[in-house]
This record gives C-alpha cells, structure tokens and sequence, in this order.
C-alpha cells in the first residue's frame, strides 16, 4: 500500500499491520518494551513512513486512539507540537505503559510552548511513565531546545533531587539521564550537575546513591571535561 499525505488513520494502521513481525516482536519484550499490541514495525520503516504520510494533528489523534503500539508510535512522529494542546498532552501521558513511548513523546512536548507546565506537572504524578516523561523531557530539552538559558536546566535539579530517591527502574534511569544531560550541557551547567551528582553519590538511599555514581562517573570522563573547555 503506498501512503501519502492525504492516508486517512485506518489505511496507515492497516500498511502497520502488514508489516507485522514477530521475531521483532520479541526481540521488543527483550529489552523491557510492552508488546501487548505492537507490531514489531522497526525504526527505519517507522521513519519511512513517517516522511510518506507528514504531519497532521487531527490524524494522529485517530491513531493514537487505536491503542496500536506501533500507530502511537507514528501518532507521536506526526503530531503537530504548536497544535497539540495541555489536554491531549495529559491525556496521551496517561495512557504511557513503555519507555520507548514516552522517551519519544518527551521530544514531541519539548516543542510545545508549555512544556516546562508538563515537566512540573508530571514530575509530580505518581505514575511510573508519567513521572518518567518528566524527566526525559528534561533530559531531551537540554540537548533540543538550544536557546534556553542555562539557569533553565540548573533550576531542575532541585527537582531531580527531590526525586532521585524513587526506586522504580523506569524513573531512576530517567532522573540519572536528566542529570547527566544537564552536566554535559556545557561548563556552566557541569560544576552544580556535578557538585549534585557528588552529593547523591553520598546519600543514605541507594536509589539516589546509583544516580550520584553513575552521574559522577560520566560527569568526570575525561572526554567530556575537554569537550567542555
């Protein structure tokens, strides 16, 4: 089936379910991603189809509707983040059950113009993706969204204090990565990344410990201290 800008929701969904793939299924359930309704669609032929059909909002808001893993997937890549509003974004956000969904959403919602409403508001909420989401917008906004000040990024890090202590996986790799991206940014963000990478690499919890060491190991590699200079 050839796509194109004008593909209605079904017949992307329908070009989705004939690329079915099942060893790629499971190689998904290998690294912690939900498969109850994927598809096994792999990145390059999720990007073809994305170049063929464009965006369009109101067209991914059908195939987020489906449920489909894979037609969330192709939601995501071809909504509109000037048109995507508070409401569908919360509303998508709690339908998050996998990683590799909100990590590639977080990219989606650092482009709308209230994203750090969502970062706050997510950081917050007690569900394990959506508090993920939080902290993988942080983490993608640092690298993406080039004319933010730095005292931006240096302003979460109370935040990513305050919750370096949540144990779940999902989270702690997110509050780690967010931390690590934010000393990385460049020199004036790396001394109080670090200086808070050291401090949770001395806490009490080992949750938060993880984190500080971890951080403070990439955060003092050689290589990223000359890219910094």
């Amino acid at each position: 089936m050839k796509l194109s800008p004008d593909s209605p929701a079904e017949d992307i969904v329908a070009h989705l379910q004939t690329l079915r793939n099942e060893a790629n299924i499971a190689g998904m359930s290998r690294f912690g991603i939900d498969t109850a309704t994927a598809l096994g669609i792999t990145t390059p032929q999720m990007k073809a189809i994305v170049r063929q059909v464009k965006k369009d909002h109101a067209r991914a808001l059908k195939l987020w509707n489906t449920g489909l893993r894979d037609a969330r997937m192709a939601a995501i890549l071809t909504a509109d983040p000037k048109t995507l509003t508070r409401a569908e974004a919360d509303l998508w956000a709690g339908d998050f059950n996998s990683w590799e969904i909100v990590d590639t959403a977080a990219d989606l919602f650092t482009k709308t113009p209230f994203w750090k409403e969502l970062v706050a508001e997510f950081a917050e909420d007690e569900r394990e993706f959506v508090r993920r989401t939080a902290f993988a917008m942080i983490a993608g906004a640092v690298v993406h969204n080039k004319n933010e000040p730095d005292k931006t990024f240096i302003a979460y890090l109370p935040l990513i204090e305050a919750h370096s202590a949540d144990p779940r996986n999902f989270v702690k790799k997110a509050v780690n990565w967010a931390l690590r991206n934010i000393g990385k940014r460049n020199r004036t963000c790396h001394t109080p990344a670090l200086a808070l990478s050291q401090k949770l690499a001395a806490a009490a919890d080992k949750t938060a410990r993880w984190i500080g060491k971890d951080a403070v190991r990439e955060l003092s590699n050689e290589k990223i201290l000359a890219r910094l200079k």
